[in-house]
């Protein structure tokens, strides 16, 4: 494949940036409990809120998975009725490792490429963000690599007629993910017939282990079906009409065991399926095999590799011994929020949406790269990582107590660092300038928007000061050091010194947060000019720890930069725009990230907290995302509005829809949303366990009224 996890590890350095972390974190706050040293039952916590499914619901689709790889199935417990999904909610087997690249189109030629110019303050500035003349090469680029459906695992259900079976038939459906052990059962009949599932992952190997008990095994109307897909770009990650552009080769082990010998263009990879007790695997098609038992069950485990390997698979109870230790060891350690004793009317289902989120991110969002924004689900924009939403899928790990988590995305920074110095200098900058949309080879994806976006720009030095308060060692400061100097050489010469007003300014050109303005115009915005200032004062710390001096350049810039834009007492979302609640309130309300997201450098808390209620009141929230209001939950926390931080969280808007799988729906074409759910454990640590320099109260962004919160294991935010 395109790159192996060990390849990840060998080329990112991992071992060497990364310092193993202790279970409790090291110079940092820590909260035990806000109720008089009360303990959470953890495990009533967690199982109150197991999803339960009683008939066939596409946007109930459950997922197991490792924070590697992920397997999502329907009401059966595996991939069996992939068809009635697909438009919905696919279901697909994915990893971090799992990518593929379509052949390039004959006389495509990527170094051909041509960027577009634009004017910074009359020098010109070249962005890959046009495709005019050169529309193939642009979108190749942009579409490639995509991660691919590595096979879908099903049954072959007939019907007592001898026709297929389809969702309808399916009676007495009741299906259960256990979220304490990661297993979940899958229970139906099919023409009165019982059938019994349980399906689970093991938490080392990107394996899928099942148990299936049926009379119909022995009959021959349960089968399981293994088939194998051409990669694609588009959502479901596969092309299923393409049978002779892959080759899937077939190789017995031994009686029960066989292993998938898979190649698609130059990306290669295995699958190795095991199974007990008698059954026999047959060729049922194009890159399609059953798997017939003449028992009434059978157990079975898959695992999917890069790279071939001769150890034996542990089977299905042993999967399921170590699927049930690591999530039972997941849901002990680390933080928890019990909010059973409150009597608002509220409080069940914010609790449902934190316990089910922590599922969910740590599947797709803790993993050796940074999660796409619909993790290992389905393909979102190619299944790309956007490195401005790093943030949003993966700090809240920190303030969860879950920090080897969070780190182990923080290679790539270190794999890319040549890439983003090359782009800084290709631009006419100095330092590295990250890219946004980006696969595992580290290469910017031209878009019309991404690579003008800038705030993503400061993330590894906050990145960089929670590694730090984590383990504040010299060997964290070394580990760093070259991408926070980096990082800020780039933010500091980005700055622009505006004669006229005296004043250091941020673009144009440059996209905003919320992407809704010409770049070639807009200048100071908001929550950019915020990050500015904290990414260059945290550099100087950085320094100062180093014991250097401080640079004397990045203190010009932060002591001239320009301040935060505001009109009637209140912020606007950019200098000038002084419709920003009128013409321009949709998108993401990202002035409010200025205090909340960020600690507040520049801002004055009264006129964000006059900011926040406007926000709150006339903003289009029908068009926004799902990361908005925890974003907006977090302002109002921190300038003491928590009914507002409350109300933010649970809005009645189809873009905070949390679905029976605890995933956020966006649209029809993007049905879950991994951003929504880290941003919602954000700000509910936020709201929690507080922030520096907060008060001490406890649960400070929790109403006193109606809210009884007990946290445990919660760190303080920035």
């Amino acid at each position: 494949m395109s790159i192996t996890r060990r390849d990840f590890v060998r080329k990112t350095a991992l071992a060497s940036l990364l310092v193993s972390a202790p279970r409790l974190t090291e110079g940092a706050d820590r909260t035990t409990s806000s109720q008089g040293g009360m303990t959470i039952d953890r495990r009533s916590w967690v199982r109150r809120h197991n999803p339960l499914v009683d008939h066939f619901d596409p946007f109930s689709a459950l997922s197991v998975g490792n924070g590697e790889f992920a397997f999502t199935v329907d009401v059966t417990g595996l991939q069996t009725f992939y068809g009635e999904c697909l438009q919905r909610f696919p279901l697909c087997t994915a990893s971090h490792w799992g990518w593929h690249t379509l052949p390039a189109p004959p006389g495509v030629d990527p170094s051909a490429f041509r960027f577009q110019e634009f004017s910074a303050h009359g020098r010109p500035v070249g962005y890959a963000t046009d495709p005019s003349g050169q529309e193939v090469l642009f979108h190749w680029l942009r579409q490639n690599p995509h991660r691919l459906h590595l096979g879908r695992i099903g049954l072959k259900l007939v019907r007592a007629d001898g026709a297929p079976a389809q969702s309808k038939d399916l009676r007495q459906v009741r299906q259960q993910l256990d979220l304490w052990t990661g297993m979940i059962e899958s229970r139906f009949e099919l023409d009165g017939v019982p059938i019994q599932l349980w399906t689970c992952c093991h938490p080392e190997l990107d394996q899928v282990a099942v148990r299936i008990e049926s009379q119909l095994l022995e009959t021959g109307k349960l089968q399981v079906l293994f088939a194998f897909p051409y990669g694609s770009h588009e959502v479901s990650m596969a092309d299923w009409n393409a049978p002779d552009r892959h080759v899937t080769k077939l190789r017995q082990l031994d009686e029960q065991s066989v292993r998938f010998e898979r190649t698609v263009d130059q990306d290669r990879y295995v699958g190795t399926v095991s199974w007990l007790g008698p059954a026999r695997l047959e060729a049922a098609g194009h890159h399609e095999y059953l798997l017939r038992a003449s028992k009434n069950h059978l157990e079975l485990v898959c695992c999917f590799s890069p790279e071939v390997s001769t150890e034996k698979l542990p089977e299905f109870s042993k999967t399921r011994d170590a699927s049930a230790a690591k999530w039972s060891d997941f849901w002990t350690h680390g933080g928890a929020v019990d909010l059973s004793d409150s009597t608002d009317s509220r409080a069940n289902e914010l609790e449902r949406r934190i316990v089910l989120s922590l599922y969910q991110t740590a599947i797709h969002c803790a993993g050796s790269l940074p999660s796409a924004e619909t993790g290992l689900l389905f393909n979102s924009w190619y299944g790309k990582f956007h490195l401005e939403m790093h943030w949003w899928h993966s700090v809240h790990f920190a303030t969860w107590g879950r920090f080897h988590l969070f780190e182990r995305s923080l290679g790539i920074y270190r794999q890319i660092l040549p890439g983003a110095r090359d782009i800084a200098r290709r631009q006419g900058y100095s330092g590295a300038r990250w890219p946004k949309m980006i696969g595992p080879d580290g290469n910017d994806a031209p878009s019309p928007v991404g690579p003008l976006l800038i705030w993503q720009q400061p993330h590894p030095i906050y990145y960089a000061e929670l590694c730090f308060r984590q383990r504040p060692l010299r060997e964290t400061l070394e580990t760093w050091r070259e991408i926070v100097f980096d990082t800020a050489e780039f933010m500091a010469s980005f700055a622009v010194f505006d004669r006229k007003k005296g004043c250091f300014v941020l673009g144009p050109p440059l996209k905003t947060v919320s992407e809704n303005t010409d770049p070639r115009t807009t200048v100071n915005p908001t929550f950019e000019l915020a990050y500015w200032r904290f990414g260059l004062r945290v550099a100087q710390a950085w320094r100062e720890r180093l014991g250097l001096g401080r640079n004397a350049r990045w203190d010009n810039v932060l002591s001239h930069l320009s301040p935060l834009p505001t009109q009637d007492g209140i912020y606007l979302m950019q200098e000038g725009m002084a419709d920003t609640f009128t013409k321009f309130n949709w998108e993401h309300p990202a002035l409010v990230g200025a205090l909340g997201v960020q600690p507040g450098d520049g801002v004055e808390p009264e006129t964000m907290r006059r900011t926040v209620r406007k926000v709150m009141e006339v903003w289009e929230w029908k068009r926004t995302w799902g990361w908005d209001f925890p974003m907006m939950a977090m302002a109002a926390a921190r300038v003491s509005e928590p009914e507002l931080a409350v109300r933010s969280l649970l809005m009645d808007n189809p873009k905070n829809r949390f679905l029976p799988n605890g995933h956020v729906y966006q649209r029809e074409n993007l049905t879950a949303y991994l951003p929504g759910n880290g941003g919602l454990l954000s700000a509910i640590a936020l709201m929690a366990a507080g922030w520096t320099d907060g008060p001490q109260e406890k649960a400070p962004g929790f109403p006193s009224n109606g809210w009884q919160v007990r946290c445990e294991g919660l760190h303080r935010w920035l």
